[in-house]
């Protein structure tokens, strides 16, 4: 069953925010600062059919982890989430691309069907929705991220 209210914020964003206590927060896991390695993707992802796949995934990966790990200061120990990201994303441009070669409704033995690139592509949008909450990646979920104070590189040459 879901609980009522707000989702509980990371214990650090309510440290660096100066909301925490200790009677409403939960320090949670602590989690290394290594920054995540790419995935082998010709190993997650094998197969010929798989190499358009691979390759949007690899180009998310690039795109998205290394600002994630600035903004969010995601770890390494959270890389299975960012894979899963680039995956899902990977897939859900699979399916719409599915769907625009072969329409929305296909041919089969009954006569015209939806085609089940449809529920393929519904299924990837809410986990894609479920991630990009997770990862703070929409414009209102990145709102509720604070990024780490360190934030990594701040630019001072004289540190």
């Amino acid at each position: 069953m879901a609980v009522r209210g707000q989702k509980p914020k990371p214990h650090i964003q309510a440290v660096r925010e100066g909301t925490f206590r200790p009677d409403r927060n939960s320090a949670g896991a602590r989690f290394d600062r290594a920054v995540p390695v790419a995935p082998d993707w010709d190993e997650l992802l094998p197969g010929e059919e798989s190499a358009d796949v691979r390759g949007k995934a690899s180009d998310v990966w690039e795109r998205t982890i290394p600002a994630l790990v600035v903004s969010a200061g995601l770890t390494d120990a959270q890389r299975e989430t960012a894979i899963e990201y680039c995956v899902t994303v990977a897939r859900l441009w699979q399916a719409e691309r599915e769907l625009s070669r072969g329409g929305l409704v296909v041919e089969t033995e009954r006569g015209h069907v939806k085609s089940p690139w449809i529920t393929i592509a519904n299924q990837y949008r809410s986990h894609f929705r479920a991630l990009v909450g997770e990862l703070g990646l929409s414009p209102a979920s990145a709102t509720r991220v604070t990024p780490p104070e360190d934030g990594g590189e701040d630019g001072d040459i004289f540190d």
